[in-house]
């Protein structure tokens, strides 16, 4: 994680079942300098859980413009920062859309952490 550049994680986070997180994903989460969270109340239990003491800040519809400037600026000065929403991968009705754009504007890496999908999830 000791890019010289700041990158954005984009991690999936399990629905439903804690067990369902990866490995990987709590590599990442540990290992960042922060983590953007739809709902830091949500996301505590999970990073509680796993042992997870990154910082967390929220990352909503009503503060996504605002924070997403924050981050960005953040990750230019050389921050790792993870993605979360609820449950599964954000970005499909999860806030994050302008992060996720804002950084790739600002030629910031986005990176990818696969894991517990929506679909999947309704097919039980």
């Amino acid at each position: 994680m000791a890019d010289a550049a700041g990158k954005l994680w984009v991690v999936a986070t399990p629905i439903g079942n804690l067990a369902d997180l990866s490995a990987r994903a709590r590599e990442v989460l540990g290992a960042v300098d922060l983590i953007a969270a739809e709902d830091t109340r949500h996301s505590a239990a999970l990073l509680q859980h796993f042992g997870i003491a990154t910082r967390s800040v929220a990352l909503h519809e009503h503060n996504e413009r605002e924070k997403s400037d924050e981050l960005v600026q953040r990750m230019r000065g050389g921050a790792q920062v993870a993605l979360i929403s609820d449950a599964g991968t954000p970005l499909v009705s999860d806030p994050g859309f302008r992060l996720v754009r804002a950084a790739r504007e600002a030629g910031i890496a986005v990176a990818p952490v696969p894991g517990a999908c929506a679909a999947a999830h309704r097919l039980r």
